[in-house]
């Protein structure tokens, strides 16, 4: 088994170091942040690997003027920065004074603080990359391995392991030390069984609107504080909120938000989900390969806005793309010979969208009507982007 796969994120980084004095990468813990760091070597020569998490290298800081003056010729990586957000004004000072591209390259677990401290003090001088775990596209192209990102999820510890059991037993892990260590870690001083109770309540909603007042009454506490949560949860990267659409309708729209579990093998194991073969018997299915899909269109293509849209009287479109005047409907069905709803037709009509794409798990994709194709994920977003 290949220890690691080559992320598709890497060229994005090496070209915003050479417009950035400063780039960060962000996402959840363990998501391989420093392998793609480390990974850069293979193109830059002069890089200083700092992890904030060893004493070691953090007295190496303790001056940290002197210590970029004395590197001041190479690329500075400091990981886990949300160890020490006191050096975000430091950075500042130093990328001012050297004034040259891809001085320091920033990694960490995103936190309400880290996001307040770098946007204050880094702000025109940084460039922001979201790392997620593997993609469809980062994985071998085959349609094996969809069901095996689709079962393990794409962490790449869990994705890599060496069988199914041993990925179940990294989740599991990953589970508890996220609620146990990195949580209390970021500053947050909530009850960590709290958190866990809404997580699991949130798999078991997956994909649904969000009905914080309903959440709150089963864990005991108010909607305001589920919302709290929630944000946690969403900034740490376990969960996506996906807005509704706001059109200039005369109909009544839904306005509340789509939550989903980012990551489908993290999905699996709050609901105790052990095999591929367990979550297609399992009602969570359909709502499962949705949130695959979303989690994959949203991040590759990071230059579209996504919403879903739904009104009351029954109109829905699972995820409606929009970039300027462009919108393209997209709906997601799990099986290989989906069935439109007369609602998703009268959507289209509402928002004037003559370009729909049915995502399913199919090999090659075809056309059910004019405008209205049928689409494996990746053919999806490589025809989007070869004709944008």
């Amino acid at each position: 088994m290949q220890s690691t796969l080559e992320r598709k994120f890497t060229k994005l980084v090496l070209e915003d170091l050479d417009i950035f004095p400063c780039v960060a990468i962000l996402g959840p813990r363990q998501c391989g942040k420093s392998t793609l760091a480390r990974m850069l070597n293979k193109t830059i020569n002069n890089i200083v690997y700092m992890d904030l998490e060893n004493p070691a290298d953090l007295r190496k800081l303790d001056d940290p003027l002197l210590f970029f003056e004395h590197n001041s010729n190479k690329l500075v990586c400091l990981d886990e920065i949300q160890r020490r957000p006191e050096l975000f004004p430091v950075l500042r000072t130093i990328l001012d004074k050297n004034k040259r591209k891809g001085q320091a390259l920033i990694l960490g677990s995103a936190s309400r603080e880290l996001l307040r401290q770098s946007s204050e003090s880094l702000a025109g001088r940084i460039s922001y990359i979201e790392l997620t775990p593997f993609l469809l596209s980062e994985t071998e192209d085959s349609r094996n391995n969809l069901f095996k990102l689709w079962n393990r999820g794409g962490f790449p510890d869990s994705y890599l392991a060496k069988n199914d059991d041993a990925s179940l037993r990294w989740k599991i892990n990953f589970i508890r030390t996220f609620l146990e260590r990195d949580i209390p870690q970021l500053g947050i001083t909530i009850p960590s069984k709290n958190i866990e109770f809404l997580w699991r309540m949130l798999a078991h909603s997956h994909g649904q609107l969000l009905n914080a007042s309903s959440l709150g009454e089963s864990i005991g506490v108010s909607h305001h504080t589920v919302k709290n949560y929630l944000s946690i949860l969403e900034q740490t990267f376990m969960v996506r909120v996906l807005k509704p659409y706001q059109a200039n309708l005369k109909k009544r729209l839904i306005k509340s938000p789509k939550v989903y579990i980012r990551d489908s093998g993290i999905l699996n194991s709050l609901l105790e989900i052990d095999s591929y073969n367990e979550l297609m018997g399992h009602p969570i299915f359909g709502s499962s390969w949705e949130g695959l899909a979303i989690e994959n269109i949203l991040t590759e293509l990071y230059d579209w806005r996504g919403y879903f849209y739904r009104s009351s009287s029954g109109s829905e479109i699972d995820l409606v793309l929009e970039k300027g005047r462009k919108r393209i409907a997209v709906e997601c069905k799990v099986s290989t010979a989906p069935v439109l709803s007369k609602g998703f037709y009268n959507a289209l009509e509402d928002l004037d969208i003559t370009e729909a794409w049915i995502i399913a798990p199919v090999k090659t994709p075809y056309a059910i009507k004019k405008s209205i194709t049928v689409s494996g994920i990746s053919d999806f977003i490589k025809e989007v982007r070869k004709e944008r």
